[in-house]
């Protein structure tokens, strides 16, 4: 029998951290993946999570526990998936680590992904991401932070953990080419250019913060940086006062990562290469991007009106004659 404790540790720690040097954000989803296998094992086995044996999670189990959290924890199908990706990951570690275990492995290995719908990616329209930048009051310190935030959220298309991670340092605002420079998913580093009223914008707050090069652009009540968890909070705050002035956004879900599909749009839709978008966005490739193409019903219409109607055949242009342009022109 082999003891599931050194393995699993071994698993965040060599391979994770050392080897693959994961972001924080894979290494928390892996851990609460197995925070939740380990608490549904101890329920079902009756054995605490350091008397488990790796052939405890065999096939049937993990199946077990991917049921239980569509059924009970009420999980969609996407987040079912990505538990799943953290299992797979660990038993391929595990097979090179325990070759002697490699049936069980591959059982656990063979379970399916399951078949989820794609819903077309939600963003906001002109009026309602207008309305949303005017939610905030900007004759107060928090208002001025959140409408800069929304502003450089809307028109770069920046992750809610690269905007709360942004220091000033990243950040050039005077003379030509104003950037943001951040390092966002995958540890990809890259360079976000700012229209000049989001300049204009960041300049205000920067010289109201009079801050220092390593401090945070959006920063809390006591300087440190906001949480994912206050910008998501902030978003939904300033969703509802919008609402008053833009009846479109009622029962519409405003999310920081809706910031950024609506970033995306406007590019798609503006008739930017979908290449140039998946670098602006950070995509791995511009498949990802393809996605944005389905999103704004605008493009379809301009494609569609640019064909024939049915029933009418190719025509081709002739000019008229200069003699008869001449005398019209009298």
């Amino acid at each position: 029998m082999t003891s599931l404790a050194p393995l699993l540790e071994a698993f965040f720690v060599a391979r994770l951290l050392n080897q693959r040097k994961a972001s924080p954000h894979t290494v928390a989803s892996y851990r609460d993946t197995f925070r939740l296998l380990l608490a549904f094992g101890k329920r079902r086995l009756g054995k605490d999570p350091c008397d488990l044996f790796l052939e405890d999670l065999d096939a049937c189990l993990v199946a077990a526990f991917l049921d239980h959290l569509e059924t009970d924890r009420k999980s969609s199908a996407r987040t079912r998936n990505c538990r799943l990706a953290a299992i797979r990951s660990f038993f391929k570690y595990a097979s090179f680590q325990q070759p002697a275990c490699s049936a069980l492995i591959q059982r656990v290995l063979a379970i399916p992904q399951k078949r989820c719908d794609r819903k077309i990616v939600p963003f906001l329209s002109e009026p309602e991401a207008e309305a949303l930048v005017k939610a905030p009051d900007r004759t107060t310190w928090i208002g001025r932070r959140d409408h800069t935030l929304l502003l450089l959220g809307l028109h770069t298309g920046l992750r809610v953990s690269e905007i709360v991670g942004l220091r000033w340092q990243q950040l050039l605002l005077d003379g030509t080419g104003a950037h943001v420079r951040c390092q966002g998913k995958g540890r990809k580093e890259r360079i976000t250019p700012l229209r000049p009223g989001v300049v204009l914008a960041l300049r205000d707050w920067f010289r109201e913060q009079a801050a220092k090069a390593s401090d945070p652009v959006f920063p809390g009540r006591r300087r440190s940086p906001l949480s994912r968890d206050a910008v998501e909070r902030l978003v939904t705050k300033y969703a509802a006062i919008a609402r008053q002035t833009c009846p479109t956004l009622d029962g519409k879900r405003v999310s920081p990562h809706v910031l950024r599909h609506t970033t995306a749009v406007r590019l798609v839709a503006g008739g930017s290469d979908l290449a140039v978008v998946a670098l602006i966005l950070g995509h791995e490739s511009p498949e990802t991007t393809r996605i944005y193409l389905d999103a704004d019903l605008s493009i379809k219409e301009r494609a569609i009106a640019r064909t024939a109607p049915p029933g009418v055949g190719m025509r081709r242009y002739r000019p008229g004659d200069r003699l008869l342009a001449f005398l019209s022109s009298l």
